[in-house]
């Protein structure tokens, strides 16, 4: 939701405060920026202090940040704020990892599509509370009812488990049984008899010392720099460095063209005769027009991840994606040139559904591929990696995209996806079926 609200907010303060194309588009850009820090530093947070570290910090940022929104008095301070909710809002990758840690393996494609859901359904409700606030409310009162989510995970965080793969490797085993029992008993399950023990297997040389390899899996005595700088020399070994590169690159294709399609529609949404004419934009935010495409867009959303779902255990993550990017990259051809009302609906409406369901498969592939002591960091890297896209797509739809000079923006979003698509071909590994790894055996020479 605090992401969706960029596309009413720029074209409501604009007016107001008579800011340019460029430092409306900035309003999106800084929160981008911030969820780049965010992605990689709760990554970092949570796979060195616990999942529910990330979540504590998140929300707490997330809603503090969110409620100053509301009441700001200035552009400059607008923007300090929204690049602290990007910060906050990038811990979203570790809710998505943690929730994966929990999820059987032959089911798992399904239960993470039902689990990203609740993004679609987050994307629906703030172009529906758009819908009633913005006319006759205004955009504060929006920004202040968007932070009511993270003051929820803040009253529910002492619900939330810890992860039990994640305590498995540091070894807290007592822990990962209450756990355990609890989920039984809430299930009306019995646990197996015997006694709960930890595969994370030290990587031993021949001579019985502990290698390079075991010290960078090591639990918790090394320091926040040094789990840091390991961290990202695992991710970069030869056995995940081509997986790392190319989710990397898919991570910002993905984000840039998600987002990219998301502003386009409020950019676009404005009649002919109005796109040269700046002063119609306050006009505009009181115009249903604007509110009901960007809503039909957001539901487009529901039949990708339907579709998603369908087929997702049944082909694979990588053909999955494959389907999607192509289908995106055919849909949104017809507004390379400015089209009537119906056919940039419809254009938008399709694309935006098969990029969506794209979206959410490589966040579904990218935690099943990375060990669980690297889980968050690596799927942080990636999403931080992602939100440079992120940044980079308002100045393309915006700042490019106004006036109604769609070309040049549709063009860049369609390179991309194209792009996006050869890369997945080249993805050596296919999750499907595969249980989640918890460490990463890398191989040892000793002297």
């Amino acid at each position: 939701m605090e992401m969706m609200l960029l596309s009413f907010v720029g074209p409501a303060i604009q007016p107001e405060w008579g800011l340019t194309a460029n430092q409306e588009s900035m309003i999106s850009t800084v929160a981008f920026a911030g969820m780049l820090v965010g992605a990689y530093s709760w990554g970092l947070v949570s796979d060195t202090y616990g999942r529910k570290k990330g979540f504590l910090g998140s929300a707490i940022l997330t809603t503090s940040a969110g409620l100053l929104s509301a009441i700001v008095p200035n552009y400059t301070l607008l923007l300090i704020l929204r690049f602290l909710v990007g910060i906050g809002i990038g811990c979203g990758h570790v809710y998505s990892s943690w929730f994966l840690e929990f999820v059987p393996t032959p089911n798992r494609g399904a239960w993470m599509i039902v689990f990203s859901t609740f993004w679609t359904v987050g994307t629906i409700t703030e172009a529906s509370l758009a819908w009633w606030i913005m006319p006759t409310y205004g955009w504060r009162w929006l920004l202040g009812v968007s932070a009511i989510p993270s003051i929820m995970a803040l009253l529910f965080y002492s619900l939330v488990p810890e992860s039990p793969r994640y305590l498995t490797t540091q070894g807290r085993l007592a822990e990962v049984r209450q756990i355990i029992e609890n989920g039984a008993a809430a299930n009306q399950k019995e646990l197996p008899a015997g006694l709960l023990v930890s595969d994370h297997i030290k990587i031993m040389t021949y001579d019985n010392e502990p290698s390079e390899s075991t010290a960078l899996l090591a639990d918790g005595k090394t320091s926040s720099s040094q789990r840091s700088s390991s961290s990202v020399l695992m991710l970069l070994s030869p056995k995940l460095i081509r997986t790392t590169l190319l989710l990397w690159f898919l991570y910002f294709a993905n984000t840039f063209a998600y987002y990219g399609i998301i502003l386009l529609t409020s950019q676009l949404s404005a009649p002919q005769s109005e796109c040269d004419t700046p002063s119609l934009r306050s006009e505009n935010i009181k115009d249903p027009s604007l509110y009901t495409n960007v809503f039909i867009t957001s539901l487009a959303e529901l039949p990708g991840l339907a579709l998603a779902a369908y087929i997702l255990d049944r082909v694979g993550r990588k053909i999955s994606m494959e389907i999607m990017l192509v289908s995106g990259f055919v849909l949104l051809l017809p507004i390379i040139t400015h089209q009537n009302e119906m056919i940039t609906t419809g254009a938008l409406f399709g694309s935006r559904m098969f990029i969506s369901a794209s979206f959410i498969i490589v966040c579904i592939y990218a935690p099943e591929v990375y060990p669980t002591n690297l889980r968050t960091t690596g799927v942080g890297i990636a999403t931080a990696i992602g939100r440079v896209g992120g940044m980079v797509c308002p100045l393309i739809a915006v700042g490019m995209g106004s006036g109604c000079h769609q070309t040049v923006p549709v063009i860049l979003f369609e390179a991309t996806i194209l792009l996006a698509a050869l890369s997945v071909v080249i993805l050596p590994v296919e999750t499907k079926g595969k249980k989640l790894p918890d460490t990463l055996d890398l191989p040892v020479q000793v002297q």
